[in-house]
C-alpha cells in the first residue's frame, strides 16, 4: 500500500480534504468537502476536520495506516505556532485557540497512533501547490499574488517551502504602501486600518467601490452612473461589464494590474524570484475570457519590467494559477510531505 500525505483547508463555513502520494502527485482531484461549523465552536471544527480525512480515505479507498503526515491549512493570523489569534471570519472566542494540539490529538485517536502535523497559513499553503505546479523539477523561488476580496500573497524558495517570518506574519504583503506617485491615484482606504495606502485597496474585490467614486464622473452618461446599486453591488458588476468590453471597466482593471505589476516588481527586488504566480477571479477561465485575461496578466508585466534589472526583466515569468480551490488543501499536504523529508 502506498504512503499518502493528506491536506485539510479549513474555511470559516467549509472545509476541504485532499490527499497526494509519496511522490507529489495527488490522489485525486476531488476534494472531499465538510462542514467547519464554526459557529458550533472549537469541538465541532476539529471533528468536521476528522470528518473531512475520513471521508476522503473511504472515497478513495485508503486507509490510516497509509497516512505518513498531515498539513492544516487556516488564516491567520497566529498568536504563535499552531495558536489563531483574532481571525475575521471566525467567532472571537477562537483567539488563542491551540488548534494545533488538537487537531494532532484528534488525528492520533483517530489513527491510533501519532500523526506528523504541519500547520500554517491558507495562503501560503495555497502558494506552495501552485509554486509546485509551475515550477515542475526546477529549483526556483516563486512569488504568488491572488487578488480576490483581499490580496493573499506568499513566497516559495527553492525547496518549494513558504516564508512564514518569525512573527508568522511573512509576505502579508497586501498591506505594504503602494507607489502613489507611480499610480497617480489618491490614497484609498483599507479595512486593515492602516491609513497609508495599501496595496490591497488598488488590485482587489474591496477597492472597486473607491476607483468607481473617483473614475464615474469621467463617465457621467454610464449606466452605473445613475444606477440606484450599493457601491460594492456596482463594484461586482464591473467582471462581467469587463468580458464586454465596457471602457469604465476596463480602464478599472487596467490600473489593478498596474498597481499588482509595480508591486510585483517590489517584491521582485526583494526575493528575486523567477516565477510570478496570479490567481484570484481575474485569471479563472469560467469567468473570464482569454481576451481579458492576456490583457490582465500582460498588464501585470507591462507595468514590473521598468523597474527590474536586466536578467530579471529576460527571465521571470507572470503565469496564471490552475489550481483553483484545490491549492490550499494540496499544498498543506506538499507542505506535509516536504517536512517529513527534513
Amino acid at each position: 500500500m502506498k504512503d499518502i500525505f493528506l491536506g485539510t483547508d479549513s474555511g470559516a463555513t467549509t472545509s476541504k480534504t485532499c490527499g497526494i502520494f509519496a511522490d507529489g502527485t495527488p490522489v485525486t482531484l476531488n476534494l472531499a468537502q465538510s462542514s467547519t461549523n464554526s459557529q458550533l465552536g472549537t469541538q465541532a471544527v476539529i471533528q468536521g476536520w476528522i470528518a473531512g480525512v475520513e471521508k476522503f480515505l473511504s472515497e478513495n479507498n485508503l486507509a490510516w495506516s497509509q497516512v505518513r503526515g498531515v498539513g492544516l491549512a487556516i488564516p491567520g493570523p497566529y498568536d504563535a505556532y499552531g495558536v489563531l489569534g483574532r481571525t475575521a471570519n471566525l467567532p472571537a472566542s477562537f483567539a488563542g485557540w491551540n488548534f494545533r494540539e488538537e487537531y494532532a490529538t484528534a488525528l492520533a485517536v483517530a489513527a491510533g497512533r501519532s500523526i506528523p502535523l504541519v500547520v500554517g497559513n491558507d495562503g501560503n499553503y495555497g502558494g506552495v501547490a501552485e509554486a509546485a505546479s509551475v515550477r515542475g523539477d526546477k529549483k526556483a523561488s516563486v512569488i504568488m499574488l491572488a487578488p480576490g476580496s483581499g490580496l493573499g500573497a506568499a513566497y516559495m524558495g527553492p525547496d518549494g517551502l513558504p516564508l512564514e517570518g518569525d512573527f508568522f506574519c511573512g509576505m502579508e504583503a497586501g498591506h505594504m504602501p503602494a507607489p502613489l506617485q507611480l499610480l497617480e491615484l489618491p490614497r484609498f482606504t483599507c479595512g486593515c486600518g492602516r491609513d497609508w495606502g495599501c496595496v490591497e485597496a488598488y488590485t482587489t474585490i474591496s477597492g472597486l467601490p473607491q476607483y468607481l467614486d473617483l473614475l464615474l464622473p469621467k463617465y457621467p452618461d454610464h449606466e452605473l452612473a445613475s444606477s440606484p446599486q450599493t457601491p460594492k453591488e456596482k463594484g461586482l458588476t464591473l467582471r462581467g461589464r469587463a468580458q464586454k468590453g465596457d471602457p469604465l471597466a476596463l480602464e478599472i482593471f487596467d490600473l489593478q494590474a498596474k498597481a499588482l505589476g509595480i508591486h510585483a516588481a517590489n517584491l521582485m527586488l526583494t526575493l528575486d524570484a523567477e516565477f510570478v504566480v496570479v490567481g484570484g477571479g481575474l485569471i479563472d477561465p469560467e469567468s473570464t475570457t482569454p481576451e481579458f485575461r492576456q490583457r490582465y496578466l500582460g498588464g501585470i508585466r507591462a507595468a514590473a519590467e521598468p523597474w527590474l534589472f536586466p536578467l530579471q526583466r529576460e527571465k521571470f515569468q507572470v503565469l496564471p494559477a490552475s489550481l483553483g480551490e484545490l491549492s490550499q488543501a494540496i499544498g498543506a499536504a506538499l507542505v506535509a510531505l516536504y517536512s517529513a523529508g527534513k
